[in-house]
């Protein structure tokens, strides 16, 4: 089977036909067809067995991609070929969830821009695969990371290259303090796919055309290059290149803040990632993340910030100043109003210790690596609310609501990037 039918495959998934595929009888007769119960890797995974979690996925109408996957992973007949089906079938669900945001694909109930049906489908469909046991040698952990990469929009996110059209390049994030709220949503993550490939008039009357990614809430992953994948190309010289990059994630009740500064330290626990994997950093003890590039301790927004904070409808906007630093000289840390002092350490950027302020510090990082005169920085959405009270209803129109603002107003705030 050759890249060009996965791809055609994957595309009719997308729009919901079926794919070219083996049907499930026909791949049963291959000998790489075979399938295990596998445990769960990591309490992410353990999490689908919460009937809401598969619930998310049929009532978007994205079911099929679940049910028919297992069968296509027994379609493949070598290494390769598996490579080539995981690229397509995360592709397919990017854009099928792109399609499901803009208004483009119908199915289920749930709202259009709910963020929750990507993540639980994604995650899904990568037990399945850990469930496949093929006739073949494969690398289980470069398919898994490569199906992670397509079905975020990492394969996805290159700008069409029309000239005259400013490019803004976005990320944001999946859902995340499930333990406490399976239900929980990710406003970020909503603009995410609701601004993919988006072309706007900025407030000076310039086109502009937006890209984006989504990432997980994984230090695993950030410590194995997620965050460089998803934005060196976009940063590396070229006629596709960004003309600016805006990390965006959820933060504070009831505002928007651009954040002044990222720190380059890790200081979150005791709160987990999505895994229930600890950063092993704390604000009295901060550490520096596995893989991360030489930089400076704090790394200052070059967004446009006095436009950006001219909007203040419906949620207010604000320039947060505010980082956590251990002095020159001293060994505990102090919260300052004002920014960094020279020589101290950080400890906690505007975003605080958390991936948020590690996903604007990495990328600004290799911004100024590759691309220093492009404007960077980060945006702190307000936390999404709204859940029903009754914990089996998964929407409701105050959740519903709320999420639309926030998604309309960080499109307003993007319109206030002007060059």
């Amino acid at each position: 089977m050759t890249c060009t039918r996965y791809l055609l495959a994957a595309s009719l998934v997308g729009a919901l036909a079926l794919p070219l595929f083996p049907t499930s009888a026909a791949a049963q007769a291959q000998p790489a067809c075979r399938t295990a119960a596998a445990p769960p890797v990591d309490a992410e995974q353990a999490r689908l067995a919460d009937p809401r979690a598969a619930a998310f996925t049929e009532r978007a109408g994205l079911g099929d991609f679940v049910g028919r996957f297992p069968a296509a992973l027994c379609s493949a007949r070598n290494a390769a070929e598996a490579r080539e089906l995981v690229d397509a079938w995360g592709r397919a669900l990017w854009r099928a969830a792109v399609d499901r945001a803009q208004d483009r694909r119908r199915g289920g109930d749930l709202p259009a821009r709910d963020d929750r049906p990507l993540y639980w489908t994604r995650l899904a469909m990568t037990v399945r695969l850990a469930q496949w046991q093929p006739a073949f040698p494969v690398d289980t952990a470069d398919l898994r990371s490569r199906f992670e990469d397509a079905s975020r929009g990492l394969l996805d996110n290159e700008f069409s290259g029309t000239p005259g059209l400013r490019r803004v390049f976005v990320s944001g994030f999946d859902p995340f303090g499930l333990d406490g709220e399976l239900r929980r949503a990710n406003p970020s993550g909503a603009a995410a796919l609701r601004l993919n490939g988006l072309r706007i008039t900025l407030a000076d009357g310039t086109r502009a055309e937006i890209r984006a990614v989504l990432l997980p809430v994984r230090y695993a992953d950030f410590d194995h290059g997620i965050v460089e994948r998803a934005f060196g190309p976009r940063l590396s010289p070229g006629p596709r290149s960004a003309d600016q990059i805006t990390t965006i994630s959820q933060g504070y009740p009831g505002l928007f803040t651009v954040e002044a500064w990222a720190g380059r330290a890790r200081s979150a626990d005791p709160y987990p990632d999505n895994t229930g994997t600890l950063s092993g950093g704390t604000r009295e003890h901060p550490v520096t993340a596995p893989g991360m590039g030489p930089g400076a301790e704090f790394i200052a927004t070059t967004l446009p910030a006095a436009a950006m904070t001219a909007v203040q409808q419906p949620y207010p906007v604000q320039l947060n100043t505010v980082v956590t630093e251990i002095p020159a000289g001293g060994d505990a840390p102090v919260d300052r109003e004002d920014g960094p002092t020279p020589g101290s350490r950080a400890v906690e950027g505007g975003g605080g210790g958390y991936l948020s302020n590690e996903v604007a510090y990495r990328s600004n990082r290799l911004r100024l690596e590759l691309a220093p005169r492009l404007p960077g920085g980060h945006l702190h959405t307000p936390v999404l609310t709204g859940l029903p009270e009754h914990a089996d209803r998964l929407t409701g129109p105050d959740l519903e609501r709320n999420e639309a603002a926030i998604t309309d107003e960080v499109l307003d705030i993007l319109r206030h990037t002007t060059p």
